[in-house]
């Protein structure tokens, strides 16, 4: 039996870079060593992360002055980080306000300066995208931070936010990425900076990905610790402390596996595909199954649902496990079914976790 992980994170791998990090665990390209035992201060370290860097710049188009930092502590050690390095002397920031994820952003945000509301979808139960004609951005806020794709609450936005076309850097867009990133195109010159936690679409748990626009750089607080100075990293070339090294290795053996697979563009076809497979067998299901999330702003990454009666997930669950479709239980919070089809889930993985949604509909519609 196969089986199809729709974890939220860590999230499934594409299968041919698990093979090529169990065929290279021992011996990492005829060097005696693992990638796990090398000097992060060696020439065979130090070429595979300058290797995943230029990897990934061709694959998100990364103009050249921006600064591409591979980091640790998640998407939460960045929710800090950004108002101690951006700020640059002002004392409010903008956010966007979408779910889960963009409230502890605005949380440790609130710590260091004041926070504008500048748009919010409070209203629909996060269920949706802000209108951005309600949106109430401030010209004297540092930056504007936005979330581009609610993990809990399967919200993405197809659209990159107006402020994106203030190049001048006043007021640089700020983007949390962790759980859509390299599922589709993005202009990075529309953005000051874009973060984003490995452990969905780049590889394991343990790194941190931020690209930033050099400009930004060295107007960090004072007294921000140095761990948490983005120029300090930025110099080092992310090698101020002993970096994350083998989530890095694996982070470029999956920018690889992308560029051989025709790169973003490509998968974000595929992505499409998949999203639509799977959204079209909840609407088809004549109630049975209800995604509550606007039409219009559906994650294709993050698919939440719930079943007509919840007396039944127990069942559903048990039945899915015994399928091979694992890790399909919703988010505390939110309760219900939740399928996570990132990149690395294949088609078939959903067209599997469709055929046994219709096949348990059928048996207790």
């Amino acid at each position: 039996m196969t089986i199809y992980n729709f974890s939220a994170g860590p999230a499934v791998l594409p299968k041919e870079v698990l093979q090529q990090a169990q065929a290279e665990l021992l011996d990492w390209q005829g060097s005696g060593m693992s990638v796990m035992e090398m000097s992060h201060r060696g020439p065979e370290y130090m070429g595979i992360q300058a290797q995943a860097e230029a990897d990934l710049r061709e694959l998100m188009g990364v103009p050249a002055n921006y600064k591409v930092l591979f980091l640790q502590g998640g998407a939460h050690l960045q929710f800090a980080m950004i108002p101690l390095n951006l700020l640059r002397g002002k004392t409010q920031a903008d956010y966007v306000d979408t779910g889960l994820w963009s409230k502890k952003a605005i949380a440790e945000a609130k710590k260091f300066c004041q926070v504008n509301i500048a748009a919010s979808s409070a209203a629909s139960n996060f269920t949706s995208v802000p209108d951005v004609a309600d949106w109430c951005i401030s010209p004297d806020s540092a930056y504007l931070h936005y979330t581009t794709n609610e993990t809990i609450g399967g919200v993405e936005f197809g659209w990159v936010p107006p402020m994106s076309d203030n190049v001048s850097g006043d007021v640089p867009l700020v983007a949390d990425m962790s759980s859509n990133i390299l599922s589709r195109p993005y202009d990075v010159s529309k953005f000051g900076l874009i973060y984003a936690g490995a452990q969905k679409n780049i590889g394991p748990a343990g790194v941190a990905l931020t690209i930033v626009r050099e400009d930004l750089l060295g107007h960090a607080a004072a007294g921000t610790p140095t761990m948490l100075d983005y120029k300090i990293h930025a110099d080092a070339d992310s090698m101020y402390n002993t970096p994350p090294t083998y989530g890095i290795y694996m982070a470029g053996l999956v920018f690889q596996w992308l560029k051989r697979n025709g790169g973003v563009a490509a998968m974000e076809q595929k992505n499409i595909a998949k999203a639509k497979l799977l959204y079209d067998a909840i609407d088809g299901s004549d109630g049975f199954y209800r995604c509550p999330v606007a039409l219009a702003d559906r994650s294709r990454m993050n698919i939440p649902f719930t079943l007509k009666d919840a007396a039944l997930d127990g069942a559903f669950l048990k039945g899915a496990e015994q399928n091979g479709l694992l890790q399909l239980k919703g988010h505390k919070l939110a309760g219900g079914m939740r399928a996570s089809i990132y990149n690395a889930m294949p088609i078939e993985g959903v067209q599997a976790l469709v055929d046994y949604m219709r096949q348990f509909a059928a048996g207790r519609g």
